[in-house]
C-alpha cells in the first residue's frame, strides 16, 4: 500500500454538548444557510477552536460565555485537513459556553453531506428533494462540526422549509409554524435527540406519502415512498413492524426513540443509511411492488431492513470509538440482519445464503496480500471510505457467526445485554465486545478472536487420518491460507474453534476443539467406513484441505445429498479455492461438479454458477470458452429440465429465485430453446400481452440482449426510458452491457454517464459490460478516456472503488496488469488506491492459474462436450 496521508484528530481542548442547528435549503439554487449555538466546554484555555468544515463558508462566528461576547473569530479553512480553526482576540477561559456560527453551504450532487435528488412528480414535472448522507465525514459539509464518532453530543434541529414539503429529521416534531419572515414557508422544530455522533444526524425536505403502524414495543413506525406509492412501503412496514420488538427482546434493551422513520431517497450511493430515528434507503432497497418486484428483491429489502434497524441498537446507542472498529458496527449488523430475517421468514433459508453473499465472498478478498486486518488503523477520510469494504462487513460478519456457534446463543445474547447496557451512549473499541462476551461465556474470547481481527487473513486446516479399529486419529494442521499458494512471510497463527461430524450424521457434532498451535491430533470414535466431515454448517472461517481418500469417502454424500446443502457446497468451494492456489487440479473441481448434477439446492446452483462464471472470466482468451459453455448447459440441463419456465402451484420462494438463476446461466451461454423461449416472452412482455413475472424478467432481459442487434438495444433502452418503478429500470440498465456488438458495448458505456441514468447507477451499468472479453476491454479503455468525469463523479466514495475493481479485475496478462498500474501511478485515486492493488494481485493470479492449468481444463472439456 501506498504511504499513508499525514492525519491528526481534532483537539480536545474545546468539545461539544448539545447543537442548536437552524437550516434553510434553497431548492431552485441549490443552496443553504445556516445558523448553529453550540454548547461547549472549554477544557482548556485557548484561543483557537478548531473544527471540521468542508464546503461551508462560514460568515460569523461569535462565543459566549456568563453573558459575556467575545468579538467575531477570524476564519482558516484547511481544505485538505477539512476543517475551520476559529482564532479569538483572546483566549476562552476554561468552563462552559456558546459558540454562535452563521454559515452557507451548497446542495451538491454527490450524494454525500446535505445534497439535492432529483424525482419526478406524478403529473410529471421534475423537482428536488434535499437530503443527508453523513456516514462517514460528511456531517462537515452542512455544519461545521466536531465530525468524529467519539465526539458525542445532543441536537436539537430546526428546518425551515416550503410549506408544501413534508420535513423530517432523527427526533418527532414538536412544533411546526409558519414563518414569520415569509407566509409561504414553515418553521418545523424537532426534539432534542440523545447524545449520539454527527454522523448519524439526517434531516430530508421534500414530497412523499407514507404508511404507517406501532410496532408491539409501542415505537411509532413510517415508511415513506414517492408519491402515490404508499402501497410499496408495505412490505417494508411488516419487517419493521417484527424486526424492532425481535431485537429488544434479543437484546433486552428497548429502542430508546420515540419513532423511527424509514424514507426512499431517489438518488442514494450506498444501500442504505442508519441515521438514528431517520433511515435513508435507496429506493430498490425500500420499496416492494407486489406485481412488478421479484422474491429476489423482496429478500433484498428484508436483509437491508434488519441491517439497518439493528444498528439502531449495535452503532447508533454504542458506538464505535474510531473507523478503525467500524467492522463493529458492520460486521455485527451484517451477521444479526440474518438472524432476523430467519426470524420474519424461515422459508428463505437464509443462513445457507449466507455463504456465498458473505462467507465465500470474504475469504476470496481475505486471501490476497492486499486484504487487510478486519481492524485497520485509519485516518484521512480516504482510508476510511476505502474500509467500507468485504473485510469489514462480510468478514466481520463470519467470524461473529462463528463466535455465536462457539459460545452458544445463551450466552452470545447474554454478553450482548452486558455490553450495551455498560456502554449506552459511549463509544467502545472492538476489546470491550470481547470482555462482556467473555464475562457471558466464560471462555476466552479476547484471545481467541484478537487472531480473528488484528491480523489479515484466515487459516486452512490440513487433514489426514489413521484408522485404529473403530476409531479414527485425526490430524490437524494451520497455516495461513495465500491466494497464490505461497507461504507468506510473517507469524500467522489462530485460535481456531473446530467442530467435527461424520458423513452419515453431519448435523450431529462428535467433538469440538479449538487449535491454538501449529498442529494437534484428535481421536474420534468413528468407524473405518465413516467419512469425517470438518466444519459441519460451514460456520469456521477457514478452509479445509483433505486428504485424497478423506475426500473420497465424502464425495457420496453430495451425490445422494446426504450431506446438508450447507456443507456440500463448503466442500466444493473449498476445493475450487485450493484449485485457484495451485493446491488442487481444476480438472478435479470440475470433476466434482458433475456430481452435483442431481443437485436442487438453490444457494448451491448460485455457488456452481459463480464458479463456472470465475473459469470462463479465465477462459475467455482461449477457444476453451465454447467447450465451458457447452460445460455449463450440460450441468444446469438437468434442473433446467425439471423446473421449467413456468412457477408451480404452491412454489416455495427459494423454487423461484432457482428457476431465475438456471434461466440465465443457459440463456447466457446460448442454450438455443433457452434464446428463443426468452425472445417469444419478452416480445408478448414489450407489447402489452402476457406479462413476464417479476422473478424471470432479469433472466429475459439478460438473454434476449445477450443474443440481440442493435434493434434489440434500442429497443430495451426504450422500454427503459418509460419504467416508472426504479427496480425495473434497474433490471434493465444493468442488463445493456450484455450486448456482444463492440459499437453497441461504447453506446452502452456512453448511455452509462447519460441524463437518462442516475449518477448512483452509473457504476452497475458499467459494471454490466464487463462480463465479457470485449466489454471488458472496452470498459476499461472507456475508464481512462473518461476517468476526469467519473473520478469528479465518485471521488471519496466506494462507488470509485467498485468502478475501478470492475474494470480491471477480469484481465488475465501480465501486459494488462502492467497497464492498470502505470495509468493509476499517473492517475492517483486516494479513496482506491488498495482496491488498484488487489485488481493487479488478481490479475497476477489469473494470468498463473491460466498458465498452470489452461491447457488440462481444455483437454478434459473437449472429451466431455461434443459441439
Amino acid at each position: 500500500m501506498p504511504g499513508t496521508k499525514p492525519f491528526e484528530r481534532l483537539p480536545t481542548s474545546v468539545i461539544p454538548v448539545n447543537y442548536k442547528i437552524q437550516l434553510q435549503p434553497d431548492l431552485q439554487k441549490f443552496t443553504f444557510a445556516g445558523k448553529e449555538t453550540i454548547s461547549v466546554q472549554v477544557k482548556s484555555s485557548v484561543d483557537k477552536v478548531v473544527l471540521n468544515c468542508l464546503d461551508i463558508v462560514i460568515q460569523k462566528a461569535v462565543y459566549t460565555t456568563n453573558g459575556q461576547e467575545t468579538s467575531n473569530a477570524s476564519i482558516d479553512y484547511s481544505k485538505e485537513n477539512e476543517t475551520a480553526t476559529l482564532t479569538f482576540p483572546s483566549p476562552l477561559a476554561v468552563g462552559s459556553g456558546d459558540l454562535a456560527l452563521e454559515f452557507t453551504g451548497e446542495l451538491n450532487d454527490k450524494m454525500k453531506g446535505f445534497y439535492r435528488s432529483k424525482y419526478t412528480t406524478p403529473a410529471g414535472e421534475e423537482r428536488y428533494c434535499a437530503v443527508t448522507q453523513f456516514e462517514s465525514t460528511d456531517a462537515r459539509r452542512a455544519f461545521p462540526c466536531w465530525d468524529e464518532p467519539a465526539v458525542k453530543a445532543t441536537f436539537d434541529i430546526t428546518m425551515v422549509a416550503p410549506k408544501d414539503r413534508v420535513v423530517l429529521s432523527n427526533m418527532n416534531s414538536i412544533s411546526d409554524e409558519t414563518s414569520p419572515d415569509d407566509p409561504s414557508l414553515k418553521v418545523v422544530t424537532f426534539g432534542t435527540s440523545p447524545i449520539m455522533s454527527t454522523y448519524l444526524v439526517a434531516f430530508v425536505v421534500g414530497e412523499f406519502d407514507f404508511v404507517e403502524g406501532r410496532s408491539a414495543d409501542g415505537v411509532d413506525v413510517r415508511v415513506f415512498t414517492p408519491l402515490g406509492k404508499k402501497e410499496q412501503g408495505e412490505f417494508a412496514l411488516e419487517v419493521s413492524l417484527k424486526t424492532l420488538p425481535f431485537y429488544k427482546d434479543y437484546f433486552k434493551v428497548a429502542y430508546p426513540l420515540p419513532k423511527i422513520d424509514l424514507i426512499a431517497i431517489p438518488d442514494f450511493a450506498a444501500g442504505a443509511m442508519e441515521n438514528w430515528g431517520l433511515v435513508t434507503y435507496r429506493t430498490t432497497a425500500l420499496l416492494v411492488d407486489i406485481k412488478n418486484s421479484s422474491a429476489k428483491a423482496k429478500q433484498w429489502v428484508a436483509i437491508v431492513v434488519g441491517h439497518e434497524l439493528a444498528h439502531q441498537w449495535f452503532g447508533n446507542l454504542v458506538t464505535m470509538e474510531w473507523w478503525t472498529h467500524l467492522w463493529l458496527n458492520e460486521g455485527f449488523a451484517s451477521w444479526i440482519e440474518y438472524l432476523c430475517v430467519d426470524h420474519c421468514f424461515p422459508e428463505y433459508d437464509i443462513w445457507t445464503q449466507f455463504i456465498t453473499n458473505d462467507y465465500t465472498r470474504a475469504l476470496e478478498l481475505d486471501a490476497l496480500k492486499n486484504s487487510h486486518p478486519i481492524e485497520v488503523p485509519v485516518g484521512h477520510p480516504d482510508e476510511v471510505d476505502e474500509i467500507f469494504d468485504l473485510i469489514s462487513y462480510c468478514k466481520g460478519a463470519s467470524v461473529i457467526r462463528m463466535l455465536h456457534d462457539f459460545i452458544g446463543d445463551d450466552a452470545f445474547r447474554k454478553g450482548m445485554n452486558v455490553y450495551l447496557e455498560r456502554h449506552k451512549y459511549t463509544n467502545t473499541f472492538t476489546e470491550d465486545l470481547w470482555r462482556a462476551l467473555g464475562e457471558a461465556s466464560g471462555k476466552p474470547i479476547e484471545d481467541i478472536m484478537g487472531t480473528w481481527t488484528k491480523q489479515k487473513g484466515f487459516p486452512v486446516l490440513k487433514v489426514t487420518r489413521e484408522i485404529q479399529g473403530d476409531k479414527q486419529i485425526l490430524n490437524i494442521s494451520q497455516e495461513k491460507f495465500s491466494a497464490d499458494g505461497q507461504k507468506e512471510d510473517g507469524d500467522f497463527k489462530w485460535m481456531i474453534p473446530i467442530s467435527i461430524a461424520t458423513s452419515s450424521q453431519p448435523t450431529k457434532t462428535i467433538e469440538k476443539v479449538v487449535l491454538d498451535k501449529d498442529s494437534l491430533s484428535v481421536t474420534v470414535a468413528a468407524a473405518k467406513s465413516e467419512g469425517i466431515k470438518l466444519n459441519p454448517g460451514t460456520v469456521g472461517f477457514y478452509r479445509v484441505q483433505y486428504s485424497s481418500e478423506m475426500l473420497e469417502a465424502l464425495l457420496p454424500g453430495i451425490r445422494d445429498q446426504v450431506l446438508p446443502a450447507r456443507d456440500r457446497l463448503g466442500l466444493e468451494s473449498d476445493l475450487f479455492a485450493l484449485a485457484k492456489t495451485g493446491q488442487a487440479s481444476t480438472v478435479d473441481v470440475l470433476k466434482l461438479f458433475e456430481a452435483f448434477e442431481n443437485e436442487t439446492d438453490y444457494t448451491v446452483w448460485t455457488e456452481l454458477a459463480t464458479n463456472l462464471g470465475a473459469i470462463g472470466v479465465l477462459l475467455a482468451s482461449t477457444d476453451h470458452l465454447v467447450h465451458l459453455r457447452g460445460f455449463a448447459k450440460q450441468l444446469f440441463g438437468k434442473v433446467y429440465a425439471s423446473l421449467g419456465w413456468d412457477a408451480k402451484d404452491n412454489e416455495n420462494h427459494l423454487a423461484a429465485l432457482l428457476r431465475a438463476l438456471v434461466i440465465r446461466v443457459m440463456g447466457r451461454n446460448g442454450h438455443e430453446a433457452t434464446v428463443e423461449e426468452a425472445r417469444k416472452r419478452f416480445k408478448a412482455h414489450r407489447s402489452g400481452g402476457e406479462q413476464l413475472p417479476a422473478d424471470l424478467r432479469n433472466a429475459v432481459y439478460l438473454t434476449v440482449i445477450a443474443h440481440g442487434d442493435e434493434d434489440t438495444l434500442n429497443d430495451m433502452i426504450e422500454f427503459f426510458k418509460v419504467q416508472d418503478l426504479q427496480e425495473e429500470k434497474d433490471r434493465i440498465q444493468r442488463s445493456l452491457g450484455a450486448i456482444k456488438d463492440p459499437a453497441l458495448i461504447k453506446k452502452v458505456l456512453e448511455f452509462s454517464i447519460g441524463e437518462h441514468v442516475r449518477s448512483q447507477d452509473t457504476v452497475f451499468v458499467i459494471s454490466g459490460v464487463t462480463g465479457t472479453k470485449t466489454g471488458r476491454e472496452l470498459a476499461w479503455q472507456f475508464l481512462q478516456d473518461k476517468w476526469s468525469e467519473l473520478f469528479e463523479r465518485f471521488s471519496g466514495g466506494f462507488l470509485l472503488s467498485r468502478l475501478v475493481q470492475s474494470c480491471t479485475e477480469g484481465f488475465t496478462t501480465e501486459e494488462r496488469a502492467l497497464e492498470v498500474q502505470s495509468f493509476f501511478e499517473a492517475h492517483p485515486a486516494p479513496a482506491a488506491e488498495r482496491t488498484v492493488q488487489q485488481s493487479l494481485e488478481n490479475i497476477r493470479l489469473k494470468a498463473k492459474w491460466l498458465a498452470r492449468d489452461g491447457d488440462s481444463i481444455g483437454q478434459w472439456l473437449r472429451q466431455k462436450v461434443q459441439l
